[in-house]
C-alpha cells in the first residue's frame, strides 16, 4: 500500500516560511543583543532582555485568560529545561559579545546533532551506525572551526560550544515537557531563565548597571520583539508542517548570522569555518533525511 501522510505539501511549504521567518528574527535578535552587548554590561542586557520577553509573553497569557502559573511549571522535566536554558543563554550571550557573531552562529547548528546524541544516551532512543558517524562528522565540523591546540585558537570559542550544550539540553527536557505548558507559558519561563541568567552573571562580575542610552534601549526593545517573534514562528512551524521537511530550514539561520555578521560588524570567513559549517549542515541534513526515511518505512510496513 503506497505511503500516505495527513500533512499535505502546501502546509510543509507554509510550515518552512514560518521556520525561515523564525530563524531571520533569531539572528536578528543575536545582532541587536551583540550590539548592546558592547556598551552596556552583559549582565544586564540579559536581565532587560529577559524581563521584556516575560512582559510580552505574560501579555500574550493574560490576554487568551490563561494563568501564568499551573502545577505542571515545577514539574522535573521543567526544572530541568530551566537550569539548561540558563546555560544556554548564559554563555551563548556571552559568547556573542565577545567572538564574531557569524562563528557563534556556526557554532549553534551543531545542536540538533548533540539533541540526537543526548536522545540516545538518556531518552534510549537508537540511532544507526551511519547516522553516528553522521554525528561524528557534525562534531568534526565544530572542532574544525574552533580548532582546539592551533595557534590562532580563541578559548572564547568554547561559550558558544557551552552554550549550544545547553540549549540542546534545553531541547531535550522540552521532549519531556507537560503538555500542558503551552507557547506563551513557556517563552514565559525560557525568558525568566535570561532574566536569571544575567542576574547570575552580574553577580559573578561585579557589574555596576547604568541607565541605558536611548540607542541601547532601543537595541533591547527591538531584541525583545525579534526573540518573542522568533520564537513565536519556530513553535508555529514545528506545529504546521512535518518535523522532517520544516526541520532542515533551520539552518537558514547561517545564513542570516553570518551576513549580519559580515554587514554590520566586518566580519570575516576563514576557510576552515567554511569547511566546518559545510560539515555540520551536511550531517544535520542527512540525519534529517534517514529520519524520515526511517518513518517512512515503519508507515509502509505498518499499512501493507
Amino acid at each position: 500500500m503506497a505511503h500516505s501522510t495527513g500533512t499535505s505539501s502546501k502546509e510543509n511549504l507554509i510550515g518552512s516560511l514560518w521556520m525561515i521567518a523564525a530563524m531571520a528574527a533569531f539572528a536578528i535578535e543575536d545582532a541587536l543583543v551583540k550590539d548592546a552587548a558592547q556598551t552596556l554590561p552583559v549582565g544586564q542586557v540579559l536581565a532587560l532582555f529577559g524581563l521584556g520577553g516575560m512582559f510580552l509573553f505574560a501579555g500574550m497569557l493574560k490576554f487568551n485568560r490563561e494563568p501564568l502559573f499551573i502545577k505542571d511549571v515545577v514539574s522535573l522535566p521543567m526544572r530541568i529545561r530551566i537550569v539548561f536554558e540558563v546555560i544556554g543563554r548564559l554563555f551563548y550571550v556571552l559568547a556573542i559579545a565577545f567572538i564574531p557573531l557569524s562563528t557563534a552562529t556556526v557554532i549553534l547548528q551543531a545542536t540538533p546533532l548533540v539533541v540526537v546524541t543526548g536522545a540516545v544516551l538518556f531518552l534510549g532512543e537508537k540511532v544507526s551506525p551511519v547516522r553516528w558517524l553522521a554525528i561524528f562528522v557534525g562534531l568534526l565540523g565544530v572542532i574544525l572551526i574552533v580548532q582546539p591546540g592551533a595557534d590562532g585558537f580563541s578559548q572564547l570559542s568554547l561559550l558558544a560550544v557551552i552554550g549550544m550544550i545547553g540549549f540542546a539540553g534545553r531541547d531535550l527536557a522540552s521532549r519531556m515537557a507537560p503538555p500542558t505548558i503551552g507557547t506563551a507559558r513557556l517563552g514565559f519561563y525560557g525568558f525568566l531563565s535570561v532574566l536569571i541568567s544575567g542576574l547570575i552573571y552580574s553577580s559573578w562580575a561585579g557589574e555596576v548597571y547604568r541607565l541605558p542610552t536611548q540607542f541601547e534601549l532601543v537595541s533591547i526593545v527591538i531584541a525583545t520583539v525579534a526573540g518573542v517573534m522568533a520564537y513565536s514562528c519556530l513553535m508555529k512551524a514545528m506545529r504546521t508542517g512535518e518535523v522532517s521537511a520544516v526541520t532542515p530550514f533551520r539552518y537558514t539561520r547561517l545564513l542570516f548570522g553570518c551576513s549580519l555578521g559580515l554587514l554590520f560588524f566586518g566580519e570575516e570567513f576563514t576557510t576552515s569555518m567554511l569547511i566546518g559549517s559545510a560539515l555540520i549542515v551536511s550531517s544535520g541534513l542527512f540525519i534529517g533525511w534517514r529520519s524520515k526515511k526511517t518513518v517512512q518505512s515503519e508507515v509502509v510496513v505498518r499499512e501493507g
